[in-house]
């Protein structure tokens, strides 16, 4: 079989067949192998819950592809609440004669992805639909995972005299989508900068109690971001903007085509808001991980201008950032 068909998707022998061919093969583990109707899991305390559909456009990118971004996101957005990600499920809408290698590739890198975040696949779904009826591949997760400290970081702790840290430079994604897409090519090449944040946010929480906010800034990237933790706290957030870190490719790139890198996408990147007596240690655990070598405090929560974000210029000049509007790159996740 060199391309799905829409008999892999009937429920019957083929099906069997696909599944235990392919994805077995790349994402099996004890608890997916009991072939049940639903996985049981043992949980204690509170958990995290969050899900995410993935409809990227390429499906293979500098950096990642479809299968471990779909993995990275919804890992990400557990840990973003102070949990330690667990479980995932996933659930496939392939179209009929989509490449069995390419679809190979993404299961494994799945698979990879997942044996290195921590996480185990414990259930999932496949559906073909016909020809045209859907782009390729589709992809949803949802995880599941362990609170691990109590307050758990939330949008709605951010506090007047916090610190906002971000774990490194902002847009990588949605530009390597953007010139992979539309075949641009840079003086330096931009790849994204998708990963597993678990292990870098496990061990921030560990060494540092007290974390108001985590998020990792991806659609609408980190202006859209703020904006919404700015809202959520009813507080203003007060940004430098020479202390934010773009990687001088991005610069170069959004320069080029007219975009703000500070809407661009991040898919390996978090912010994090603590209190400014723990700001230092909370930067030198972050620049600890390679993960977050480029971490940099970039501004502070303050008491004007609730739910708004305010950029202060090279200049000294401040101008505000708003929201979002519109969709300025689609189907970068």
């Amino acid at each position: 079989m060199d391309k799905v068909l829409l008999d892999y998707g009937s429920g019957g022998r083929a099906s069997h067949r696909f599944v235990a061919d392919l994805f077995f093969k790349y994402l099996g583990n004890d608890i997916l192998a009991r072939m049940d109707d639903a996985a049981v899991l043992s949980l204690t305390g509170p958990v995290a819950m969050s899900t995410d559909s993935f409809v990227v456009d390429p499906i293979f990118f500098p950096g990642g592809d479809i299968g471990s971004l779909a993995v990275h996101g919804t890992v990400n957005d557990v840990a973003m609440m102070g949990a330690r990600p667990l479980y995932l499920t996933c659930g496939f809408i392939l179209e009929e004669g989509l490449p069995m290698d390419d679809l190979a590739k993404i299961v494994a890198s799945m698979g990879q992805a997942a044996r290195d975040a921590g996480v185990r696949i414990v259930a999932g779904d496949t559906k073909v639909v016909p020809r045209g009826a859907a782009d390729k591949i589709f992809i949803n997760t949802t995880g599941v995972g362990e609170i691990m400290v109590d307050p758990a970081p939330s949008g709605h702790r951010a506090a007047v005299g916090d610190v906002v840290i971000v774990s490194g430079s902002m847009g990588d994604h949605g530009l390597a989508i953007l010139s992979t897409r539309e075949g641009l090519s840079f003086e330096a090449p931009v790849v994204s900068d998708s990963a597993s944040l678990a292990g870098i946010v496990g061990k921030l929480l560990a060494a540092v109690p007290g974390v108001h906010v985590l998020r990792d800034p991806t659609r609408g990237g980190l202006a859209t971001t703020l904006n919404e933790i700015a809202g959520q706290s009813d507080v203003g957030i007060e940004l430098t903007q020479a202390d934010i870190p773009i990687h001088p490719a991005v610069a170069g790139g959004c320069a080029v085509l007219g975009l703000d890198p500070l809407y661009l996408a991040n898919e390996g990147k978090f912010l994090c808001i603590v209190p400014e007596a723990k700001a230092q240690a909370a930067l030198a655990t972050i620049t600890a991980d390679p993960l977050g070598a480029g971490a940099k405090v970039i501004g502070r929560v303050v008491s004007d201008h609730p739910g708004k974000v305010a950029l202060v210029t090279p200049l000294g000049g401040k101008r505000l950032l708003g929201m979002l509007e519109g969709e300025q790159l689609p189907r970068i996740c």
